[in-house]
Order: structure tokens, then sequence, then C-alpha cells
């Protein structure tokens, strides 16, 4: 059984329903972002949906939000290909160029689904991994800078802030301390 679902964006929301399904009784067969192949026993959708909500996600119905969950992960792999390769590609060319569609109307559909901007999405996901890289790397604020395409550690500074409401020293600190943490434990 071939399952669409909103909200997985990320290789975390690849674990989580990597976990989640087989207490279902259902096997993971192929997961992907958007997209979970299971085989196993009839299970109710009421009891999927329930699973899925309860983690964040949903199950996908209409064409549109199909379409916008599309646009969610080619947004993500487009950061992370930028991170691994250094690439630099305008999102508005890569994501029409993935689903084959102009922009600007792939822009629209994705503001009427989600009820926000398609540009503010792109902003919030960099940010997080900015964050993450904060948290879990050594890497300065220009280093990251650079591996995301921002013009300037000044300006990814002030995006940071705007977005989440916290400096880059706050994410450093958290690292600081889950490492006191781990030195003290080992």
């Amino acid at each position: 059984m071939k399952l669409l679902i909103k909200g997985m964006v990320c290789d975390r929301c690849i674990y989580v329903l990597t976990e989640e399904f087989p207490k279902l009784g259902l096997a993971v067969v192929d997961i992907r972002l958007g997209e979970v192949v299971v085989k196993g026993p009839a299970v109710d959708e009421p009891l999927i949906k329930a699973m899925l909500q309860k983690n964040g996600f949903d199950l996908l119905y209409s064409k549109e939000e199909k379409i916008v969950e599309r646009i969610k992960t080619v947004v993500e792999s487009g950061i992370q290909r930028r991170v691994d390769t250094g690439e630099a590609q305008k999102f508005s060319t890569l994501i029409s160029k993935e689903l084959h569609r102009d922009y600007d109307s792939l822009s629209a559909l994705f503001s009427t689904v989600e009820g926000a901007t398609l540009e503010k999405f792109i902003i919030a996901q960099k940010i997080e991994k900015v964050k993450e890289f904060l948290v879990y790397t050594d890497q300065s604020l220009s280093d990251i800078a650079y591996a995301l395409g921002y013009s300037s550690p000044a300006y990814l500074s002030n995006q940071l802030k705007k977005y989440s409401g916290f400096t880059s020293s706050y994410y450093k600190q958290i690292r600081r301390d889950k490492l006191a943490v781990m030195k003290d434990f080992l």
C-alpha cells in the first residue's frame, strides 16, 4: 500500500515513520520524503491517520496537497544538495524544473494550500538547517553562510534572529551544553 504523507521534509521524518509503522503491524517496504510504501495486514485508515497526526504528519488527499508536498521535498533536497556540493541554484528554477510547471503558479498554489508563501517556507527550511549546523557541528557562522549560499554571515545572522528569535550564540551554547553533558556522562 502506497501512502502519500504530508509533513515529511527531512531525514528525521523518515526515521520516525520507519519506527512507527511497524508498531501498527506494517512493514516499511520503501520510504522517501512524502511517500511510504508499506505491506502487512489491513489496517484501518483512521488508525494510520491517528499515528501520523500524533507524529506531526497527515495523509495527503487532494492533487494540490500532493503538489505542495513535492515542492517541499524539492526544497529540502535543494538545500541538502547545496550543502553537499556547493552547487548554487535558484529555488524558482529548481522547483519549476522538477515539477515541470511555471514557478509563479506553483508559488501561488503553495500559498493557497499552506497559508504562507513559498519564499517564507524556503527561508524557514534554511534556518532549520542553520540551527542544525550550529548545534551539531563546530562550523562557524561564516562557513554555514557560505555552505547555504547566504551573501554574508551578517545577513544570515539577521535572518536567524528574525525567524527563530535567537542568535547564533544561543545555538552554540546548546552545543556546548550538550558536549558538557556528554563529557560528564563518559
